[in-house]
């Protein structure tokens, strides 16, 4: 049923959901498209100028036309307050709490790459700082001097997430606005200039599941920009691997021993 209506593959707790709020909006909006449609036809023919040769300045003197707008600002009422703000409070508003062990990373977004952070096994994130910028070895300005940035971990267009782990991700930019866009995961949030925008989810499908579902061992999820940001905005896209809890946990240990060699090399 998916494949038929083309909605993409679903990879997380919470998609089920805005599925089934996305199918319900399209089919109201199926029957109001049919329904204004058909009454579009209803008027051309029902007033079409050989059955009314002269002009009647009284119009039409039935309610029907009132009774269907009443109808449908009924419906988007219903829509909106019944089912779009609470949707929205619960999702957006609502944050896995400490006892769920969410994993907390940051997604600090420039042109045209992503730059992921990792607070490490400390899980604190280290202090950044724009003065400490530099596009080659520190993206994101951590500031050397912060114990608390130690162990943090940055790795540029690849986000690893162990599957069902709440995952909250903390979105930022660099420059311009972007929009983060994981389509299989049904997250797709704006990156404000200034702004730190926190986003939640539970992966439930690992990369290793999705490929043999899709039959292709090189595809990876996604992380696409959404939002036009420059000349370069079609090549913004990023990788998204979901693993298991130990492969997650083995990877974050290779990059933190990988950046303790570069430093020790670089010093």
């Amino acid at each position: 049923m998916s494949k038929l209506l083309g909605i993409p593959l679903l990879a997380s707790e919470h998609g089920g959901q805005i599925d089934q709020v996305n199918l319900l909006i399209h089919f109201i909006m199926l029957v109001l498209f049919v329904g204004w449609g058909s009454f579009f036809v209803y008027v051309l023919v029902r007033f079409r100028k050989s059955k009314n040769p002269t002009a009647d300045y009284r119009g039409a003197t039935g309610h029907t036309s009132s009774y269907l707008e009443v109808i449908v600002a009924i419906v988007e009422a219903v829509l909106l307050l019944g089912i779009s703000i609470p949707f929205w409070a619960a999702r957006i508003d609502t944050m896995p709490g400490p006892d769920t062990d969410p994993l907390h990373v940051r997604v600090v977004a420039q042109q045209f790459s992503w730059n992921i952070h990792y607070p490490g096994p400390d899980g604190i994130f280290g202090r950044s700082s724009v003065t400490l910028v530099d596009d080659q070895i520190n993206p994101i300005g951590l500031d050397p001097d912060d114990p608390d940035g130690e162990d943090d971990i940055t790795v540029i267009n690849q986000l690893y997430l162990p599957v069902d782990r709440p995952a909250i991700i903390h979105l930022s930019t660099k420059d311009v606005i972007h929009c983060f866009s994981l389509t299989e995961f049904r997250v797709k949030q704006d990156m404000i200039p200034g702004m730190s925008i926190p986003v939640s989810f539970v992966p439930t499908m690992t990369t290793a599941m999705m490929r043999e579902i899709q039959g292709d061992e090189t595809r990876n999820f996604e992380i696409a920009c959404a939002q036009l940001c420059g000349l370069a905005h079609y090549r913004m896209r990023g990788a998204v691997m979901v693993v298991q809890e130990d492969e997650f946990e083995t990877w974050l240990a290779e990059r933190l021993e990988e950046k303790r060699e570069f430093e020790g090399d670089y010093l």
